[in-house]
């Protein structure tokens, strides 16, 4: 079967990966700028069409993809006169890469279907570099028909593509791991600030806990930067860590239940958000505690 034709939106440093995947496979891309140009212009050297409406990226399009920050900003794209839903070809697919709100991809993909198209979606783990080299993880949910058929172009982007249950289950499960990823690797970060402030030397601290149970990447990602300094190991901004626990504690609350644990995950980085550490990465939260005990 001939490949299909992508609309893209969103090309940061995650969708700029996907996109230069994709047409390394040689697809036929349709792209739009947003806030920055370097990854669309790179694009359209390699031969995508630039248009300057997301309705102009659904109307060339059999699969429209997302890979947005909020779901603020996937609802403007795809609602209103020149938003994808307006454009939408029937039997479409629209999947949405980004992390965002269940209850926000569910109202979407209700919309997109009166459309005569599917959503599906579609959440990412592993980084920009695994993008480039088609080794991302990909936790899609949504009509099993319609998973089937994208399957083919998620495998060309993904090592391990999951097909998880009904639409908004992908984004629930992101939610929940970025929940607990977050969690951990602000307490790793705590715990070497309290061995600042106690006395105690962080590689002995490391030496210990590490020799346990407790290990685990995420302990190594915030100990690259407690230890070594490099804060690349975890490239996640603390901005966005912040959204992500942000909506999970708001996925807890429309399910009619209050997050304990998520709190102090949450007090804190919006907190160093809110303090001009919003584009710091999370391992980096390590000196927010630091310099707080320290006074």
């Amino acid at each position: 079967m001939p490949q299909p034709t992508i609309g893209f939106i969103g090309l940061g440093l995650m969708g700029g990966a996907m996109v230069q995947r994709l047409q390394d496979r040689g697809y036929a891309l349709t792209v739009i700028a947003n806030r920055n140009r370097t990854h669309v212009d790179k694009a359209v050297a390699r031969g995508a069409t630039e248009v300057t409406t997301a309705r102009e990226i659904a109307t060339a399009s059999d699969i429209v993809m997302l890979c947005m920050d909020t779901s603020a900003n996937v609802e403007s794209r795809m609602r209103g006169p020149d938003g994808v839903i307006a454009g939408l070809k029937p039997g479409a697919l629209v999947i949405d890469f980004g992390t965002s709100l269940p209850a926000s991809t569910r109202a979407l993909g209700q919309e997109v279907a009166a459309a005569g198209a599917t959503m599906l979606d579609a959440p990412l783990g592993r980084t920009p570099s695994h993008a480039v080299d088609g080794l991302l993880n990909i936790m899609c949910s949504g009509d099993k028909a319609a998973f089937d058929t994208a399957k083919p172009v998620l495998d060309d982007l993904g090592e391990n593509v999951f097909h998880l249950g009904p639409l908004g289950t992908g984004h629930t499960i992101k939610l929940i791991n970025n929940f607990f990823g977050m969690t951990v690797a602000n307490a790793m970060a705590e715990a070497y600030a309290m061995a600042d402030v106690t006395g105690v030397d962080r590689q002995q601290l490391y030496d210990v806990m590490s020799a346990g149970p407790l290990k685990s990447g995420m302990m190594d990602f915030v100990s690259a930067y407690g230890l070594k300094g490099d804060p690349t190991q975890l490239a996640f901004a603390i901005k966005n860590a912040a959204k992500d626990v942000g909506y999970y504690t708001q996925m807890a609350s429309d399910a009619g239940v209050t997050s304990v644990m998520s709190q102090c995950a949450l007090a804190a980085m919006s907190d160093a958000r809110d303090s001009g550490r919003a584009d710091d990465m999370v391992g980096q939260m390590v000196d927010y505690f630091a310099d707080r005990y320290a006074g």
